[in-house]
């Protein structure tokens, strides 16, 4: 076996590792996510494993698969460009369901006739002339395109023929929502298909990064990605279905720290620079939400690791909510201490406003662009949109310089939702720098931004802290508290179905004041959680949390060697799964019909079709297998048979039948 190339781009960090089946981790090395040119990252990352490992040369890595945060947190940060969804034979009502109207938001829902039946049949023709008439009014107006028909896992073919014409004249990515989910629920299918159609130029920029740093290095072996699932496809195939990467960070984690610590029954949490993803493993496996991954509240059709993903991370925005309190997150934002490593007028900047005596909204912050737009689409932005962006083009530069008293706010923010700009502030990990937890970065930026903080009123003559450490102290153990709820609550959700946000307050009070590192001793109960099993703390910032939430959750924690890289081991640790679901239906009393293997077919005795239904998904999942970069494949068969009895018949009624097949490899080396 050869050696092989773990690699985790996450929101701050870009994690490596050298692996070994044999022997495990061999090498580990960290380099900061550079997201204007991820490739310098990715380079950093891979360069500095390779350099301490004297004794490894590029010919001898045999693959390099990488797992990703990027797609979760695209999501939980609302980013991404403008897309359309085309709606075939679906009425407005549609957009209603399952968040898909905010999910929208500002860009274009196409409406148009056509669409099936539950039995396949068409029920009328696809509108084409209404198509193309809206494909004139959108123009240049959107990057991609998303496409749901009416019953369309029973039968495509309306799906198909849209994207033909949306190909021929536009050129555009497209994602038809049939090819990613077999199951009912048109909504959650057009949910799936907007997400994954808005995650493809996110997850190509990614993957065209790892191929340049391939061979600038002279890796020349095959790249792998890691699914939802914690199982590996290749590049080709990720690009293809990028949604599938949703949850691929926590997945990654998952994997990595069962592989470290080999407990069979155990809480994950990994906190990286956006999200805190915490997940359970039962029996030594992850447990796996076959009802769809749920992220930022939006759940899609992506069988994925049950993971409980909060906008909670050592890069999280420090603000003050509606009531006056601390709160981290959700948002990410650019650690000040960090952006004060590239840039020396952060620290003077920040010098300038804490002399000036009095506080102004934008104290403490800055803003950066954070890529490039293609000509193509600029005409989307605003003026003011524009100007904010040209302006940022010549660097980063503090709110108060960049919106002074005639720029407007939202149109900032605006750029901040599409993933064009970032802000920096304040966040957990600066507070760890002036606590002494972590030194890699400016310690003096942190502590001025402390000290502005510290001297902000959150009520009249009322301020935030005492001075700038006490801050501190209070941002981090707010990240405690914060994180313990985090566990409580997806563990509630796990077994019971139920969040802390379903108790109306009471439990979420309760649940705070366990954590509480002094209990207010004016209840006349001293609350108090424990987890029932044991805590593994993953991720750069674990180390600076995790024992001390173990110790006020009355905990076990375990935290793994590779802690810090458990994503990047997780990423070489897994295997390939591919999956084949067929649904076998009876139009009428004569016919059978197979579904979701392209074109339907119909049949007139059930046993045949059934064992035919068989043959087709063991081959279509032995296929996808191959695609996906597995070899020495094994296929795994499931099946489900609906029959109604009768009264007046001693043979059952036949309803419905659905056929699994799964194919699991390890990755074809060569």
């Amino acid at each position: 076996m050869g050696i092989l190339l773990g690699i985790d781009t996450g929101g701050t960090f870009t994690d490596a590792v050298l692996f070994d089946e044999e022997k495990g981790v061999l090498h580990a090395a960290k380099s900061l996510t550079t997201k204007h040119d991820l490739s310098i990252g990715l380079n950093g990352a891979a360069q500095a494993v390779l350099n301490e490992a004297v004794d490894i040369k590029p010919e001898d890595v045999k693959l390099v698969s990488i797992s990703t945060t990027l797609a979760t947190n695209a999501i939980v940060e609302d980013h991404g460009n403008p897309v359309a969804l085309l709606l075939i034979g679906q009425p407005p009502a549609t957009l209603e369901r399952a968040g898909l109207k905010t999910v929208m938001g500002s860009d274009p829902v196409i409406f148009i006739e056509g669409g099936h039946t539950a039995s396949g049949d068409e029920k009328c023709p696809l509108d084409v002339a209404a198509l193309e008439e809206a494909l004139d009014k959108i123009k240049g107006k959107v990057s991609a395109f998303a496409i749901a028909g009416y019953f369309a896992t029973r039968n495509p073919a309306h799906e198909i023929q849209a994207r033909e014409i949306i190909r021929e004249k536009t050129g555009l990515p497209i994602t038809c929502a049939h090819e990613l989910s077999s199951n009912l629920d048109a909504p959650r299918r057009a949910l799936t298909a907007v997400l994954n159609a808005r995650l493809i130029p996110l997850l190509q920029h990614l993957i065209e990064a790892v191929q340049d740093f391939q061979q600038d290095i002279g890796l020349e072996c095959p790249l792998m990605v890691v699914k939802g699932d914690g199982s590996l496809i290749s590049a080709d195939t990720a690009l293809s279905r990028p949604v599938e990467t949703i949850l691929s960070g926590p997945a990654a984690s998952v994997v990595g720290a069962q592989h470290q610590v080999g407990q069979k029954d155990m809480v994950v949490s990994d906190m990286g620079g956006t999200t805190t993803d915490i997940a359970l493993l039962k029996d030594g496996l992850p447990v796996l939400n076959k009802n769809g991954a749920v992220v930022a509240g939006h759940r899609t059709m992506v069988e994925a690791v049950e993971v409980h993903t909060v906008g909670l991370g050592g890069d999280s925005e420090i603000r003050l909510d509606d009531e006056k309190n601390l709160v981290a997150g959700p948002r990410r934002v650019v650690p000040i201490s960090l952006l004060a490593c590239d840039y020396d007028f952060v620290v003077s900047t920040l010098k300038e406003q804490l002399e000036r005596g009095w506080r102004k909204t934008y104290d403490g912050k800055f803003a950066i662009k954070l890529r490039d737009l293609p000509e193509d689409q600029r005409e989307s932005l605003s003026r003011t949109e524009e100007f904010i962006y040209d302006k940022l083009s010549e660097g980063p530069m503090s709110l108060e310089k960049l919106l002074g008293r005639q720029v407007p706010d939202p149109p900032l923010r605006r750029l901040v939702d599409r993933g064009l700009v970032i802000i920096s502030a304040f966040t957990p990990s600066d507070a760890s720098h002036l606590k002494g937890l972590h030194d890699s970065w400016n310690k003096e930026a942190a502590e001025l931004a402390a000290a502005i903080w510290a001297d902000t009123e959150k009520r009249p003559d009322q301020m935030v802290a005492e001075d700038a450490l006490d801050f501190a102290d209070k941002v981090w153990d707010l990240t405690v508290i914060q994180t313990g709820e985090a566990l409580i609550d997806s563990i509630l959700d796990s077994r019971i179905g139920l969040t802390v946000a379903a108790g109306q307050g009471l439990a979420k009070q309760l649940i705070r004041e366990s954590m509480k590192a002094e209990k207010d001793r004016l209840l006349p109960m001293i609350p108090s959680m424990a987890l029932a099993e044991p805590l593994v703390g993953i991720g750069a910032p674990a180390r600076s949390y995790y024992g001390e939430v173990a110790k006020r959750l009355s905990t076990e924690y375990i935290e793994p060697e590779f802690a810090h890289v458990s994503n990047a081991v997780g990423a070489v640790a897994g295997g390939v799964a591919q999956r084949a679901e067929l649904t076998v239906t009876a139009p009428d009393d004569m016919r059978f019909r197979i579904h979701g293997a392209g074109e339907q077919e119909d049949s007139f005795d059930l046993e045949e079709t059934l064992e035919k239904t068989r043959q087709l998904a063991r081959t279509i999942a032995h296929e996808r297998a191959v695609n996906a970069g597995a070899g020495d494949i094994e296929i795994r068969m499931e099946e489900e048979i609906r029959q109604a009895n009768t009264g007046g018949s001693d043979k059952p009624i036949f309803i419905e039948a659905k056929i699994t097949a799964t194919a699991i490899g390890r990755p074809n080396l060569g």
